[in-house]
């Protein structure tokens, strides 16, 4: 495809018609650096039967055994806990985090307390500040699940309503920003990309900035799901503007990879050069993209003169440097140099990875070399690998076409469920017609009908040649198979 041009870079007017602005406004004053506001008077527990049910469940979770506990808990409170109850127990216990985790299982299963976004937003604090990750990851997912929007006016496009109730407790449970990160994350796991967004422009207008690492990752998903130029806008959003964060040299893998992605090669180009002059070196991945680009036009010298400048600058090559020149070279039919880096890599003990298996084994079939297929092959197989359906259907037909047809029969068995081409069916009965292994072909017949592929004439033709030359015996079966071919064919014309 042509590739758009979207320079200059970092332009300073720059439009973003794609995202708009949240429409919510929610106050961050709470984790600015102004002082904090007063603390509000406490007030009193709804339905609480007791003025003593927080301290008394806070005593029995901090004093009691771990199997004892839970049990008194719930003997002493069958009727479970207000959100705010919970919250203030949760507060209570803070400092050991995993028990604040047990608790609100213990709370879910037992359903004792109807937890609400303010409750959600004391335990999600909780795991954060702990550094529980995936803990509050999940916990967050989980809210974000259960309370998708507070009012009917609610738009996918505004950031969720738990940001408002992390804001309005973050100093109370002496959260930290990475809460946000999370919160963001969480938004990009469940493909809710304009709500990260939403979040992210919302974080930085109040002087709040995520990690580099969280919008690394926010312009990942937005390529993703948004294109090229979206991830390019967003990157001058967030990298480019007065305040911005500072890029990193996966900030730049980021977007080059996009632009790489979505053919927009020239801007690619572009951004390489940016990275280099605003002084961050590039790293083996970085190289690997921009070889990615030479070896797909078919320029390996070009690509050749990256991976020497690699070696000058003492980057370390990795697998995905040695698989982009092998790929060039099987590309362009120069599989003598191919095997070169492919050993060169054995001998600096870099494991092959399966996609270093798939170019070669594509190389070599696009040779004719069967042989060299077939020991790579057996190597995938010892390995465990399993090749993608375009590697397999390019080996199923290189056998068959230098005639090597039992080959190709024990390779498509082995792997029927990535052979969904009728060609490629076609193909593999002919060759087993022609060498008169009619029953094998007849069962190759079977699993291509059980994938929805009807036979066609030259499947017809097939096994009626193959049939004719197996002798007398079989006339009556080549008249069977004509006559329903013809009444096959007249069907499939009505």
């Amino acid at each position: 495809m042509a590739a758009a041009k979207f320079s200059p870079l970092c332009r300073p007017n720059l439009k973003l018609s794609l995202f708009s602005l949240p429409s919510s406004q929610i106050s961050l004053q709470s984790f600015s650096s102004l002082p904090p506001p007063p603390s509000p008077p406490p007030q009193n527990l709804e339905l609480d039967p007791s003025e003593n049910t927080v301290s008394t469940v806070v005593s029995i979770l901090k004093h009691r055994r771990s199997k004892s506990r839970w049990n008194e808990v719930f003997t002493l409170f069958p009727q479970g806990f207000t959100p705010t109850q919970f919250s203030e127990i949760t507060l209570s216990i803070r400092n050991n985090p995993r028990l604040v985790l047990r608790f609100f299982d213990f709370t879910l299963r037992r359903s004792l307390c109807p937890h609400d976004l303010s409750s959600y937003s004391t335990i999600i604090h909780t795991l954060a500040r702990a550094r529980l990750k995936s803990q509050a990851l999940d916990t967050i997912r989980s809210a974000l699940r259960h309370f998708p929007a507070e009012t009917p006016t609610s738009s996918s496009s505004n950031p969720p309503e738990l940001l408002k109730y992390l804001v309005k407790s973050y100093r109370k449970c002496d959260s930290a920003p990475f809460v946000f990160d999370l919160l963001i994350e969480a938004c990009l796991l469940s493909k809710k990309i304009d709500q990260a967004i939403d979040i992210v422009r919302l974080l930085r207008s109040r002087g709040v900035s995520p990690t580099v690492t969280t919008s690394n990752s926010l312009l990942s998903s937005i390529s993703k799901y948004r294109g090229c130029q979206a991830c390019y806008d967003m990157y001058n959003e967030i990298f480019c503007s007065q305040g911005s964060n500072v890029a990193n040299v996966h900030t730049f893998n980021a977007v080059m990879l996009s632009f790489y992605q979505h053919g927009a090669v020239d801007d690619l180009k572009e951004i390489w050069v940016q990275m280099n002059r605003v002084g961050c070196e590039p790293n083996a991945y970085s190289y690997s993209i921009l070889m990615s680009v030479y070896c797909d036009d078919g320029d390996t010298l070009e690509a050749l003169k990256m991976w020497e400048e690699m070696s000058v600058k003492g980057l370390r090559r990795d697998v995905m440097s040695y698989n982009t020149l092998i790929g060039g070279f099987c590309r362009t039919g120069n599989m003598e140099r191919a095997e070169e880096f492919y050993r060169e890599m054995e001998m600096n003990g870099i494991e092959s990875t399966c996609v270093t298996y798939e170019l070669l084994m594509n190389g070599y079939c696009k040779n004719d070399d069967m042989d060299s297929v077939m020991m790579l092959y057996k190597d995938t197989r010892r390995k465990g690998f399993k090749p993608e359906e375009y590697v397999i259907d390019a080996v199923v037909r290189g056998f068959c076409r230098n005639l090597r047809v039992l080959e190709a029969l024990k390779i498509a068995t082995d792997h029927d469920e990535l052979i969904r081409k009728r060609n490629t069916y076609e193909i593999l009965i002919k060759g087993l017609c022609e060498e008169g292994m009619m029953k094998e072909a007849q069962n190759v017949q079977a699993r291509m009908v059980g994938k929805g592929f009807l036979p066609n004439s030259e499947i017809y033709n097939a096994f009626i040649s193959g049939y004719s030359k197996q002798g007398n015996e079989y006339d009556e079966v080549v008249r069977s198979l004509r006559m329903e071919m013809v009444t096959v064919m007249e069907v499939a014309k009505d």
